[in-house]
């Protein structure tokens, strides 16, 4: 930012010192849909100077994604431009993700010859991140940690919530600050890293004018898309779009929409489409076959440009997962001004969910819960676009600009100097 010139009592012109630009190192493991618009936006800003650190290249170059059952994943969004960013060198399966893969080295070096004010790491959770960790700290940088965690989590033995807290415990000292992504994530930190540790909100979010124009966008097509599907006017129309793994529970929501039928066989009086594929896929076909309805469209994989044309068919969407630390994909419909219907296992349900105003919250595995919902969007048709004009007013308060808002805060902690 340029210098402040102003005139003294003296009459002499006096030029006020430039404040203090931050050049922050980034850790992560590979290009993420969801983060490259953030990264981009993030660049925008005259005194952050943003240097991304990727340990794999996977998603740039495509990759059979098991989550989704091995289909082969390139994302149709550019996940690279906008920003300063370099691949770790490194060894060690670069066609997967885990604690141990891939083994990126020479951060260490990168870090002390980077002129780095501060290093913000996404996760703890692997190898990667660690040894960012701790070259931060062996080299006086402050360190911005960024998770997903959550209490809410699946079960884990005593022993191994014992080990878990001693690391965290030791974790706390290697960190400055964290930026929480939501209500549960923040819970988690308080829980694990105490009050010592500050906390600058920096909520999961989207690029919601990608979103909201994209389905705006869709709407002309709305007619020609269900005729496409073969799908009769004026039923309601659910969706489901997220990967058909077990955690997801599809199968769950699959059961809870074959209870709207009159009759075993009969056709229920609405339409679901499921977008996703995964482990789960040949048992919820299994499921539909059995039933003898044909209201249930399985459409497979679609890449996320594809996503607002369903967005924008679709009257309500359900993610009934367990064990969900956020559910990006319903910031993502929110955006085209559609009601929501989560679990309470859906880790973003207690920061974007108010329930019976812009969504419903269900008991996660409930399968009679999440129907009867069902059923009151069937049996009052208006209600899903009320609840969808009132999730459109508070998506747009969970956006890029409060994710800057949050990382120059944590910035400002950590870096002297800087201002927020």
């Amino acid at each position: 930012m340029n210098a402040v010139s102003d005139v003294s009592s003296s009459g002499l012109l006096e030029v006020a010192p430039a404040l203090k630009r931050a050049r922050v190192a980034y850790f992560v493991s590979h290009p993420i849909q969801y983060q490259a618009p953030l990264l981009r936006r993030i660049a925008l800003e005259r005194d952050i100077d943003l240097r991304v650190f990727f340990s794999s290249d996977l998603s740039v170059r495509g990759y059979p994604d098991k989550g989704f059952g091995g289909v082969q994943v390139k994302w149709d969004i550019p996940l690279l431009d906008g920003y300063s960013y370099e691949f770790l060198p490194g060894f060690r399966h670069k066609d997967s993700l885990g604690f141990a893969a891939p083994i990126s080295h020479g951060i260490f070096d990168r870090l002390r010859g980077g002129g780095f004010d501060a290093v913000w790491v996404h996760g703890y959770h692997t190898f990667n991140s660690l040894q960012a960790i701790l070259a931060a700290r062996m080299l006086r940088i402050p360190v911005i940690l960024r998770a997903e965690s959550q209490l809410n989590d699946r079960v884990r033995t005593r022993t191994t919530l014992l080990a878990k807290r001693l690391f965290l415990s030791l974790l706390k000292h290697a960190v400055g600050c964290v930026m929480p992504i939501g209500k549960p994530n923040a819970e988690y930190w308080q829980q694990y890293l105490g009050s010592g540790v500050p906390r600058f909100p920096m909520p999961y979010a989207v690029d919601n004018t990608y979103f909201s124009t994209r389905a705006a966008e869709a709407a002309p097509q709305r007619e020609a898309l269900r005729r496409e599907l073969g799908l009769e006017d004026g039923r309601t129309i659910f969706l489901f779009a997220s990967k058909l793994q077990i955690r997801k529970r599809c199968i769950d929501l699959v059961d809870a929409f074959l209870k709207l039928s009159p009759a075993p066989g009969v056709e229920p009086p609405a339409y679901l489409l499921i977008i996703g594929d995964g482990e789960e896929r040949a048992a919820i076909e299994r499921r539909i076959q059995d039933s003898g309805v044909s209201s249930i469209r399985m459409l497979g994989f679609r890449n996320q440009s594809e996503l607002p044309r369903f967005f924008d068919l679709s009257d309500v969407f359900i993610l009934p997962s367990i064990h969900e630390p956020w559910g990006l994909i319903v910031n993502e419909v929110m955006n085209a001004a559609r009601a929501v219907v989560l679990s309470d296992d859906v880790g973003c349900h207690s920061d974007l969910v108010e329930d019976g105003r812009n969504g419903f919250i269900f008991p996660a595995r409930n399968v009679d819960a999440l129907s009867a919902v069902l059923r009151r969007f069937v049996e009052d048709p208006s209600l899903a676009r009320t609840m969808g004009q009132q999730g459109l007013k508070t998506i747009a308060r969970c956006s890029f600009e409060e994710d800057v808002r949050g990382l120059r805060h944590a910035l400002a902690f950590s870096v002297p100097g800087f201002v927020a």
